[in-house]
């Protein structure tokens, strides 16, 4: 089992940046990936980004790509998501999400979530 726990949410102006964290907890060696999704009420759970742990290869969503970053700290067991130049679209619940090895980091549905934290961006 891996528990997982996001932090670092909150409400900025259009423009700002805001880093959100993840911290693992748990059997971390049996993940292939981790990656951060996003929701808002109504509409379907969007892929950010994710990272392959061994290699540290990112892969991102289009809508974030060249904004946002994904990094992760092995000693710290913590997963990153740092956001720049923020928009009012980007306001959503984020979710810190780990997939267990043998299943796919694209096409399966991530094994492990945490809580989520919320992300506001006003105009």
């Amino acid at each position: 089992q891996v528990q997982l726990v996001e932090s670092g949410g909150g409400s900025v102006q259009a423009g700002g940046s805001l880093r959100l964290s993840c911290a693992a907890s748990g059997d971390i060696n049996s993940l292939s990936c981790m990656g951060w999704f996003r929701q808002v009420p109504g509409k379907e759970r969007e892929k950010v980004a994710h990272i392959y742990i061994d290699s540290g290869s990112p892969r991102y969503a289009d809508s974030v790509k060249d904004r946002f970053t994904i990094s992760q700290d092995n000693a710290k067991n913590t997963l990153y998501l740092q956001m720049n130049s923020l928009k009012p679209d980007d306001t959503a619940m984020y979710y810190c999400a780990a997939q267990r090895r043998g299943l796919s980091c694209v096409q399966a549905p991530f094994t492990y979530w945490g809580q989520g934290t919320q992300v506001t961006a006003s105009s």
